[in-house]
């Protein structure tokens, strides 16, 4: 299903001009918009965030592209929604109402595994890295995972994640000598040690937890082996086989808006992009948040291939880890379904130095 161009070399990828034209943009919370042209050469489409508003590196590409004309320049008018039930984005793309979204990686290939099984495509991975990590007091005498050993683990949702598992057995550590207690969602009950171990998203919980006036270390799977790659933008096959143009545009603009965003002169001007979205958040925690996922979109094989490359030896590896920690319905049967890089050469522009 996939086109896999060769990715062009960094000379070719920095002259590459971006489509200019003239378009109007319009940001929505609620309903749902199907992907439509107009009389005047304007398609319309909706972004569903995966999330509520915030400063994921993914949503700050669409508010800033939409802020700064991006998407009217490629003739495009995008309506921004955030999704009010977990789960809606993936449910509107599967009918049509959301042309884009966000998602995990392993949640791309968890809907590509499930029943009924959603042909959900990652377009974009930007998450070089895993979001998860693990957080433990930094006056906990916890040094190293080997100290998690007669300790007690929060995690949340039905059960341990393979992030979790894979630091154990990257550590030699028996999973039994480790307490695991069902937590929600407040990282409270780290400070009030009624956990040792908490999992978090690097780029929130533990920002959260300094404000609280406490100093936190943070471990993830990545630093002990673990083939983790992070947040995507998605679409669906049916709109890569049938508006190709549409999904090139789109992604042109966020590029070219994460790339803007990159850049330290006008770092704050992103999160001032945030805020009109995100009114009732801290604008200190989303530059926290954005810093940070930066970081993760420019590292990796992105630091020499650019901004969203994803390859078949990431996706491979992260679906062999999934099925090894049995975190995946079925094991699929060709992972480059789950992903398409057609689209990366014609949107790359380099990290700045």
């Amino acid at each position: 299903m996939q086109s896999k161009p060769r990715l062009l070399a960094a000379a070719g990828l920095m002259g590459l001009v971006l489509a200019i034209s003239v378009a109007c943009s319009s940001s929505s919370e609620s309903g749902s918009s199907s992907s439509a042209s107009g009389s005047s050469g304007v398609d319309e489409v909706t972004f569903m965030a995966g999330f509520k508003p915030q400063a994921n590196l993914p949503f700050v590409g669409v508010y800033v592209a939409q802020e700064k004309g991006y998407f009217a320049d490629e003739h495009l008018k995008v309506n921004i929604q955030h999704v009010a039930t977990p789960g809606d984005n993936f449910r509107f793309l599967a009918t049509g109402d959301v042309q884009f979204s966000t998602a995990d990686a392993a949640e791309v290939l968890n809907k590509r595994a499930g029943d009924p099984a959603l042909d959900i495509v990652s377009i974009a991975l930007i998450g070089q890295r895993g979001q998860q990590g693990f957080a433990v007091l930094a006056d906990s005498g916890i040094e190293s995972p080997k100290d998690w050993v007669g300790k007690t683990a929060g995690y949340k949702g039905s059960d341990v994640t393979p992030d979790y598992l894979a630091i154990l057995s990257a550590n030699g550590i028996d999973r039994s000598s480790v307490k695991e207690v069902k937590v929600g969602f407040e990282p409270q009950i780290l400070t009030e040690r009624k956990v040792d171990i908490f999992p978090v998203f690097v780029s929130n919980e533990p920002d959260t937890l300094a404000r609280l006036g406490y100093q936190v270390k943070v471990f993830e799977a990545a630093n002990f082996g673990a083939p983790t790659i992070g947040l995507t933008y998605v679409t669906t096959g049916d709109e890569i086989r049938n508006k190709p143009d549409v999904v090139q545009r789109f992604l042109r603009a966020t590029f070219k808006a994460i790339h803007y965003s990159y850049l330290d002169k006008n770092r704050q001007e992103a999160v001032d992009d945030v805020m009109k979205y995100a009114s009732q958040e801290d604008p200190a925690h989303q530059r926290f948040m954005l810093d940070t996922e930066m970081r993760a979109a420019f590292s990796g094989p992105a630091l020499t291939e650019g901004l969203g490359t994803q390859t078949r030896d990431q996706w491979q590896k992260l679906h062999d880890y999934l099925v090894q920690y049995g975190a995946l319905p079925h094991p699929l049967p060709d992972v480059t379904a789950a992903f398409d890089d057609q689209f990366l050469a014609a949107a790359h522009v380099y990290p700045p130095q």
